[in-house]
């Protein structure tokens, strides 16, 4: 499988750092915050509750489903 399902496109921070990461079937994005030797991941939701779908990515063809 040349293409990977996860992927980072966003990344902020150094000691603290959060980033947006886009499964690159379905279009939905997460959010993981590591500091230290602890890490959190949660989907990033819109204002109904529904998970966050990147519109771009999904427009322009590349994921697969």
């Amino acid at each position: 499988m040349d293409k990977k399902r996860f992927e980072i496109i966003e990344k902020q921070g150094k000691l603290q750092q959060f980033q947006v990461i886009r499964d690159n079937e379905t279009g939905v994005l997460y959010m993981s915050q590591a500091q230290g030797y602890g890490l959190g991941m949660t989907v990033l939701v819109d204002a109904e509750g529904k998970p966050l779908v990147d519109q771009e990515y999904v427009r322009s063809g590349k994921h697969t489903m």
